[in-house]
């Protein structure tokens, strides 16, 4: 492909080639996931491109190998921001020989692991997945295939892209943008923003979704009171919302979901038998 050997940017070791690859790469960094130092050898694996075009020399490709196979977890759809940044700096490490600090590539990740896993999860994992499935699941209960096509579009895109342009940013800008980002404390609004948009699809989807109710009916004289009614009245959609609690409640003191599940369904079964459900 024509111009895959230009440098990424002026004055640069690194090609678009090696970029494109590193980006390609950077999707199974899960896929040797492990509990010692988690998404390290996927980490590794997304620079090697880079690292052999850095470093012919089998001593130095190894160095570098053992750099970047040190504890490392951050959100997957945003690593590549981190990767951008640490190409730059070991393409700096090239240009400068021993004038560069090389311990400051693990400082580096290790200062944008927790701020990119900040904002990555309360994007991806606390807003763009939630809207994604209410949408899908929505639709999807109405037998439409339109509910996993719009799943997979709604949460893919913007994964996509920030994949993407991460991977530039990361590389022109770095730690730089971080430091920036929290000085000004647009990091913690974009945070606080993705947490109320995630809790406001959240609301929706218990009150659309959840399926709670009452018959109950409750006779004074020749008065009756259907009690979902009066709750109808007063909030809608209360007792699925104080399902939901009671579950998120059980949850956070460590019950089973496999417990809540067949707790349920036990007292679905023995309220039913009684009228009440």
């Amino acid at each position: 492909m024509a111009g895959t050997n230009e440098t990424f940017k002026e004055g640069g070791i690194v090609t678009k080639n090696d970029m494109r690859s590193v980006f390609w790469r950077s999707f199974p960094l899960q896929a040797s996931f492990n509990y010692e130092r988690m998404q390290n050898v996927g980490f590794c694996y997304s620079l090697l491109p880079v690292l052999k075009r850095l470093y012919p020399e089998k001593k130095e490709a190894s160095e570098a190998l053992k750099r970047h196979l040190s504890f490392f977890n951050t959100t997957p759809q945003l690593v590549t921001f981190i990767t951008g940044a640490c190409i730059a700096m070991e393409e700096e490490n090239k240009k400068s020989g021993d004038q560069f600090d090389i311990e400051s590539i693990a400082a580096l990740k290790a200062a944008l692991m927790g701020p990119i896993a900040g904002i990555g999860d309360s994007f991806f994992w606390g807003t763009f997945r939630i809207i994604a499935a209410g949408i899908g699941c929505g639709l999807a209960a109405q037998g439409s295939i339109l509910g996993a096509i719009l799943f997979l579009l709604i949460f893919n895109i913007p994964h996509y892209v920030a994949r993407w342009y991460g991977l530039k940013l990361g590389y022109k800008s770095g730690v730089g943008f971080v430091e920036a980002a929290q000085a000004s404390g647009m990091i913690e609004i974009l945070t606080n923003c993705a947490k109320v948009m995630g809790l406001c699809v959240v609301g929706a989807m218990i009150a659309s979704m959840v399926s709670f109710s009452t018959p109950l009916v409750l006779t004074m004289g020749e008065a009756t009171v259907e009690i979902q009614g009066v709750f109808d009245q007063l909030l809608p959609s209360v007792l699925p919302l104080g399902l939901t609690f009671g579950t998120f409640a059980l949850l956070k003191k460590g019950f089973k979901t496999t417990t809540i599940m067949f707790g349920m369904i036990a007292i679905g079964i023995v309220g039913a038998f009684f009228g009440i459900l």
